[in-house]
């Protein structure tokens, strides 16, 4: 007696099929299906354009700052560390214009943006943020960013976490034994404002939080 084959049984069978010819033809390795295997949902939502809420991203806030009409992207860490540095009780010497001169978007002078800070629930990697940042449709603004939100908004942020300014990984400053450095920004408990940087290969905890700028387009 022939047996029915469900749609997702037969379905399944179809994508084995094509699965093992397109490794036959060497258009997918076993390092691939290795990878993806090891992926969670949410990330592979991601990769798959389907909009899931990712329950490692808690919202905490959203703001709009305007940048001001003088910006000037080529000097806005040295302007903001010469106007600010003194109230920060840290202050990382190396957070200069030169170092982050390749930010993968530079802030429009008088624009208005929408800003979120999202709270990281439990640990992920530097690549899971930027991941959750696009499906936010974020600009990544890095550096001179932050440092415009704070100077516009410093109240938005959350005490006791570091709020984190992301940007491409190649276009991030690279430090003497080659790790990519991260701006983030905290406020403890007490008032004190500190400015550093984190490092892209090591991860993230519930320590830290996202900062997520968008057009208001969007």
């Amino acid at each position: 007696m022939e047996k029915n084959i469900g749609a997702d049984a037969a379905k399944l069978a179809g994508l084995q099929i094509d699965t093992l010819q397109k490794i036959r033809n060497g258009q997918i390795t076993l390092e691939h299906l290795e990878w993806f295997n090891k992926l969670k949902k949410v990330e592979r939502n991601t990769l798959a354009g389907v909009n899931t809420a990712d329950s490692r991203f808690s919202l905490l806030t959203t703001f709009q700052f305007t940048v001001p009409e003088n910006y000037n992207h080529s000097t806005q860490l040295a302007s903001f560390s010469k106007e600010n540095r003194k109230k920060f009780y840290s202050y990382n010497s190396d957070i200069t214009d030169a170092n982050y001169a390749k930010a993968t978007n530079k802030l429009v002078p008088g624009k208005t943006y929408e800003a979120k800070i999202f709270g990281i629930t439990e640990r992920v990697t530097s690549e899971n943020c930027l991941a959750f940042l696009k499906t936010q449709k974020a600009i990544l603004v890095g550096a001179q960013g932050i440092s415009i939100a704070w100077q516009q908004a410093k109240e938005q942020f959350p005490k006791g976490k570091w709020t984190v300014s992301f940007d491409e990984k190649d276009a991030l400053w690279r430090d003497a034994v080659g790790h990519h450095r991260v701006p983030h920004m905290s406020q403890d408990s007490d008032g004190d404002w500190h400015f550093d940087l984190g490092c892209f290969e090591h991860g993230w905890s519930d320590d830290y939080c996202l900062l997520c700028v968008c057009d208001l387009s969007t």
